[in-house]
């Protein structure tokens, strides 16, 4: 069974950082293109894209979090990971990884996605 469980979660103040974890299960981790979604709840959008990790490590990223985001994996752990700073209000969100095998045409296109997880939410007050 696949799980794909975040955490890291939290409300901070404008400026600040914070690291986002997602524990991957039940899939052959160096196998999967992960990535990293949000979505601001109440507001009916789609899951905007932040960033994106092939299997072989290739990033990419949004424009409005690129200088500020980080994505990375650790293999050992099965663990992805996404470094935060410089943090705004406009960041606030609930944040989603997700996971699909192989190489995909877009690591920022949910639609490639096959796997998610339930969510951790970032709070950024002003």
């Amino acid at each position: 069974q696949v799980q794909l469980a975040e955490s890291g979660g939290d409300s901070v103040q404008s400026g600040g950082s914070l690291k986002l974890s997602c524990v991957v299960s039940g899939l052959p981790f160096g196998d999967y293109c992960l990535g990293w979604f949000r979505q601001v709840p109440g507001v009916e959008r789609e899951l905007g894209a932040i960033a994106g990790i092939s299997d072989i490590g290739t990033t990419s990223y949004a424009e409005s979090v690129k200088g500020r985001f980080t994505i990375s994996k650790d293999y050992a752990k099965n663990t992805l990971f996404l470094q935060m700073n410089s943090l705004t209000p406009e960041d606030s969100a609930m944040y989603y990884c997700a996971a699909t095998f192989g190489e995909v045409p877009d690591p920022l296109e949910r639609t490639h996605y096959d796997y998610w997880g339930q969510g951790t939410p970032v709070t950024v007050t002003s």
